[in-house]
């Protein structure tokens, strides 16, 4: 049984990453390496969950396309770039897993920003993907951590700021700054994220490389 090729890059911790599944890992996907897989022969899951941003350019649509309506593939996205190409080619067959495909497939967020973050060549994340500052600014919400008007001046705020540069360290001084009147929340949250921060981009590649180990361990 070949095993499943996985673009896999600040998402998800290889070391994880290889607990859950046996899988050929590669980086996270750069132009051309889509085109390339199109030369293989042998049957393969192919998953796209990272691709490169500010580095170098992403695979294209018209890439993933190509492997996609080929019939030695099964072509899979989630989490990061791989969520958004799964959106745009799901009519051709590419399948979508996970949270982040959901919303990009409902146009409740719509941008590649939402995703974009930056990295060093050892995967650790040097900014912050506005969809997971979404996320835990949401949860300190629902847990009283900050009220409603703060939740909403957070987002605006870090929407506003451009990827390279979104990190909770930013968002929170810019808010105490523009917002003193909320100093209290604010700071609250500053406490509250350095031990509660949570990844939805993380999670989506976590129930993907599940889902992806299942179906091989069931054709076994």
């Amino acid at each position: 049984m070949n095993l499943p090729i996985i673009f896999l890059g600040p998402s998800l911790e290889i070391n994880k990453a290889k607990k859950i599944i046996n899988a050929d890992f590669k980086p996270p996907a750069k132009k051309g390496d889509f085109i390339n897989l199109s030369l293989l022969r042998d049957k393969r899951d192919i998953v796209l969950i990272d691709g490169v941003f500010l580095q170098e350019y992403p695979p294209t649509p018209i890439e993933v396309f190509q492997v996609v309506i080929n019939k030695n593939f099964k072509v899979y996205g989630a989490s990061s770039i791989g969520a958004l190409r799964a959106v745009e080619l799901e009519k051709f067959g590419m399948k979508g897993i996970g949270k982040i495909f959901e919303l990009f497939k409902k146009n409740l967020i719509n941008s590649d920003d939402e995703i974009a973050v930056t990295f060093d060549s050892e995967y650790n994340l040097l900014s912050e993907a506005m969809i997971d500052i979404r996320y835990n600014i949401f949860l300190a919400w629902k847990k009283g951590i900050i009220d409603k008007e703060t939740k909403d001046i957070m987002v605006k705020l870090a929407k506003r700021i451009y990827f390279p540069f979104r990190s909770y360290e930013n968002i929170i001084r810019k808010s105490l700054q523009l917002y003193p009147s909320k100093e209290k929340y604010i700071s609250r949250f500053n406490d509250y994220i350095v031990d509660n921060k949570l990844s939805l981009k993380e999670l989506d590649a976590i129930r993907t490389l599940e889902y992806i180990s299942s179906i091989t361990k069931n054709r076994e």
